[in-house]
Formats: C-alpha cells, structure tokens, sequence
C-alpha cells in the first residue's frame, strides 16, 4: 500500500485527473436538486445517503429514485437554467492550474451527462471527457428511463471508466478525487484516491482515505511545491 508521501508523488506526477461531479466539484447531490424541483426531495434524499454509505447498489438507488422523480426533459432542462450547479471553492483554480500542466481532466459521474456537461463547460473540460449517466425521454419530453449500459450506472463504474481511460490514452498515473464510495472504490484501477470533505463528510470515505483534504487549496498547494 502507498504512503501518503507516495500518493501525493502521484499526483504531482499524474497524466489525469477524474473528478467526481456531485458535492466534489459542486456543492450539491445533482439528483437531489432534481428531486426537490420536482417535489420529491426529502425520500430522494434518504435514498441517496443509503447509496453514498455503500449499502446497496448504486443502480438499484439510481432506479428507484429516478423512478419516484419521473423528471421530464423540459424540468431537467428548467432546473439547470433556474438553479445551476454551484462550483466548489477553488475547483477553478486547481483544474486551470492542472491544464496548464498538461494534465488531462476528466469528470465520472453518476449524474447527469446533461447537468455535468453544464458543469464542464464552466471548468473548460471538453464534453468528450465527460462520463455520466444519461436519461432517456419520451418523443414529448416525458421521462422513459436512463441509459443502464452507462459505466457509470453501476456500482464499479467509475474503475471501469478508468481501466477504459488507461488502455485508450496510456495513462501511467491516474488519479481519482471523490466524496463517495463509489469514488474510493475505483482505486484500483486509480493509481490514487484523494478523499473530498469540502461539502459534505461521508464517515466510510474519511475512514478509509489515506489521503483526505476539505478544500482544493491543499491540492494547488501539492503543485506549487513542485
């Protein structure tokens, strides 16, 4: 097992970056505000803490709070216009500084493509690097279903995006940031997990994570040394 002064070697020296998306680089559970647009937030929520502590699947969560929410395409849509996501202090400047690096960034999701694509717009991280789930809609806008061949629609989907990210660019070193479970679980195939508390605290990943930080400054700190 790494130490912490080998994994932050890592990232000092890694060919890619993958974010998680929901109370990582933003400050809110994307599906949770989708939820609440719609009127269904608070069993929404429940659902979701039961999903990000690891005690059931992630696409058995995903399918029953997308079925309790039926979002249309013109909420979706609605929601991002009138409530967009709100960027986590300093994910910014890290992700500018990595570029400038020439560190590729990528952004895993288990949200949705067409919120996380609002989010990576915002950040310059183009949309052919991000990897999230995709609702499906009826030809009048009415809710059909997600995509359930998505990597990311199940639990080790975010290691499969990653094993994928590997063989198809040779990344040597790839590093995974995250809040959740399912964030710490694609390491491996991550060469190293940095647990995020910035937004929200999940009492497994601070456990667990050899690395743990609450604010991005720690990691733009970790590049300035070099």
């Amino acid at each position: 097992m790494a130490s912490l002064l080998e994994l932050k070697e890592i990232f000092r020296n890694a060919d890619a970056v993958c974010f998680d998306v929901d109370s990582t680089v933003i400050r809110e559970e994307g599906i949770d505000e989708l939820a609440k647009f719609c009127g269904v937030g608070d069993a929404v929520a429940e659902m979701t803490r039961r999903a990000m502590g690891g005690t059931v699947t992630f696409k058995a969560a995903l399918t029953a709070r997308l079925g309790l929410i039926r979002p249309s395409y013109e909420q979706v849509q609605k929601l991002i216009s009138d409530n967009p996501p709100q960027l986590t202090p300093g994910i910014r400047e890290l992700v500018s500084r990595l570029h400038q690096r020439g560190v590729q960034v990528f952004l895993v999701s288990g949200g949705f493509q067409s919120i996380v694509e609002h989010v990576a717009l915002q950040l310059n991280i183009p949309t052919a690097n991000v990897f999230a789930n995709r609702l499906k809609f009826y030809f009048n806008g009415e809710y059909a279903g997600f995509d359930e061949t998505q990597p990311t629609a199940e639990s080790g989907g975010k290691g499969k995006v990653i094993t994928h990210l590997k063989e198809q660019f040779h990344f040597k070193k790839v590093v995974m940031i995250g809040d959740g479970a399912t964030d710490m679980e694609a390491c491996p195939p991550a060469d190293c997990f940095i647990g995020f508390g910035g937004n929200v605290i999940r009492k497994q990943v601070k456990e667990k994570a050899k690395w743990y930080i609450t604010h991005f400054d720690e990691l733009l700190k970790e590049l300035e040394e070099r």
